[in-house]
């Protein structure tokens, strides 16, 4: 589902690129949790948002879900789709000012879905919300149910991959626990392919079925 080969990051400083990922190889099968840990800074969370196509600058040799990548070239049709992330702040995914429901159904109404509402109902049910939480504002919601939320986003798009940044970093321990027990029912239920990012390596262990770990951009071990 996933094959990197020899794959480099850069990040702009000024004038200049900054490597911050060295020839990085790896596959994770689909229906396999894959997960990379490492300290701040190791280069886990940059290599993962190469993934979901929010950084072109890099090099080498990218395969998601059966479409090869280039390059610089940024996400588009069908790929858009099927590759989707869940941000360690879910305000990253979910606008301030717009109540949730209508925030969930932009996607939809940009590729032309039907029921976009029952769509959206039955995605808080999956993830064990009450729908009547669509009509709110993220500010009035927990942020374990922000989180929820999120993930809803990321699912109704029905993707193959699920990209993971850190996801129950922000949140208080009993309430990590419950976010990492749903995302592992739902790779159960849904056969999803997922990419965990994590410092921890409790995290790491309870989720993933294999993990390789990150210092310094390289993988270490």
């Amino acid at each position: 589902m996933i094959e990197l080969n020899k794959l480099s990051v850069s990040h702009r400083q000024g004038y200049e690129q900054r490597t911050v990922v060295h020839d990085v190889s790896l596959e994770v099968q689909a229906g396999e949790c894959f997960g990379l840990v490492g300290p701040s800074g190791c280069g886990k969370s940059s290599l993962l948002w190469v993934m979901a196509g929010l950084n072109l600058n890099w090099q080498g040799g990218m395969q998601l879900a059966g479409h090869t990548i280039k390059p610089g070239k940024p996400f588009s049709g069908q790929l858009r789709q099927d590759v989707q992330m869940v941000f360690q702040d879910p305000y990253a995914s979910l606008h301030p000012r717009h109540r949730l429901r209508r925030t969930l159904a932009e996607p939809l109404k940009l590729l032309k879905k039907t029921d976009i509402n029952p769509r959206i109902d039955e995605g808080f049910r999956h993830v064990g919300l009450d729908p009547a939480l669509a009509e709110r504002y993220p500010h009035q919601l927990s942020g374990g149910q922000r989180q929820r939320v999120a993930i809803v986003r990321a699912l109704l798009l029905e993707p193959k991959i699920l990209l993971l940044d850190e996801p129950t970093s922000a949140l208080d321990m009993s309430v990590q626990a419950e976010i990492l027990n749903l995302l592992n029912g739902l790779k159960q239920q849904d056969g999803l392919t997922m990419v965990l990012v994590s410092h921890d390596p409790d995290v790491i262990d309870h989720m993933c079925d294999r993990a390789v770990r990150m210092d310094r951009g390289h993988i270490v071990g």
